[in-house]
């Protein structure tokens, strides 16, 4: 029965505006971490509130009807509007954010996370830290399970979404140590790929996408044998013989005393390199997001940059940090 006078519940509110982005409610479930029943029911409920058929349910994706349509815009300015407000409130409050979550791609996490998360413990009361693939980080975001992540997946396409770049890495090539030539160029590649096969990160990560495009700009077809899903073990499988594999600085760091069982090659004018992010949500938590950018930049300086001219010189010269007075995030 129709009761317009009750207050909107945002929550239900945030379910329909949701399985209206996904066209389904089984998608919005997941997405908000609740069951399909709870956004059924919630949606219902707005129906029932505002005397309306919301949703087209006899359609695959789902439609929304024009009282559906007239929600689901009115309904996203609100949900916005919401969120800065407790981002505001809370980056108001003594200057400091009572409940942090923030996710770090593996990389950057075993190389300068304890350092990061150290300098963040004094900026927070609470630290959530959540590691792992970029694009895994980029949709726990999306979805509102973080606050921020230091991400090599800018997630350009999200207009919601505003980024600032760290640093940039070139890759490098690493063979087993007893590999006897130089791997400088493409002629180099083709001659290594005819006697070893490829060591290929998970094509799931952002990096093992980009060394895929990579190899198909060289035109360079290596056979697909072998895959893996972290950096670290990549060094391993090679350090044992079983293949070379392209990396990146930060990812052979990654890999700890391995890296030096391996022997790097730098690859001449190749062009092909990878960006580290901060990323976090449109005016939300600005505050937050200027400092905790300030802090990844000074642990990168710190820390990364003389441990890869530590594990071989001229490895640090792959790697450029961004310039610490940069424009706004964009």
């Amino acid at each position: 029965m129709r009761n317009s006078n009750r207050p909107l519940d945002m929550q239900m509110l945030r379910m329909f505006v949701t399985t209206a982005e996904e066209g389904s409610m089984s998608s919005a479930a997941k997405r908000l971490g609740v069951t399909q029943s709870a956004i059924s029911q919630g949606i219902r409920h707005l129906e029932d509130q505002f005397g309306v058929v919301l949703l087209a349910r006899d359609r695959r994706p789902l439609t929304l009807t024009p009282a559906g349509l007239a929600l689901r815009n009115r309904g996203l300015a609100l949900l916005n509007e919401s969120d800065r407000l407790r981002a505001e409130v809370i980056d108001a409050s003594r200057g400091s954010t009572l409940d942090v979550r923030i996710g770090l791609v593996d990389s950057f996490a075993a190389t300068c996370g304890t350092g990061f998360i150290k300098e963040m413990l004094g900026r927070s009361t609470t630290l959530s830290v959540r590691t792992g693939l970029s694009p895994f980080q980029g949709e726990a975001l999306l979805a509102r399970e973080l606050d921020l992540a230091i991400s090599t997946d800018a997630l350009v396409d999200m207009d919601s979404v505003v980024r600032r770049r760290l640093l940039t890495e070139s890759f490098l090539v690493i063979t087993p140590a007893g590999y006897g030539e130089a791997v400088l160029n493409r002629e180099h590649l083709l001659r290594l790929s005819d006697t070893l096969p490829i060591v290929r990160f998970n094509r799931q990560s952002h990096l093992g996408s980009q060394v895929e495009r990579f190899l198909r700009r060289l035109e360079l077809r290596a056979a697909h044998r072998l895959e893996v899903d972290t950096a670290d073990t990549l060094a391993s499988m090679v350090a044992g013989g079983l293949g070379w594999a392209i990396t990146t600085p930060m990812c052979l760091l990654q890999a700890g005393e391995t890296a030096r069982k391996v022997k790097p090659h730098f690859l001449q004018g190749a062009g092909a390199e990878r960006s580290l992010y901060l990323v976090g949500r449109r005016d939300e938590y600005t505050r937050l997001f200027h400092d905790t950018y300030a802090v990844a930049h000074r642990i990168l300086k710190r820390t990364l940059v003389p441990a890869a001219r530590t594990l071989r010189a001229g490895l640090e010269q792959l790697i450029e940090l961004e310039p610490e007075n940069e424009p706004d995030a964009q």
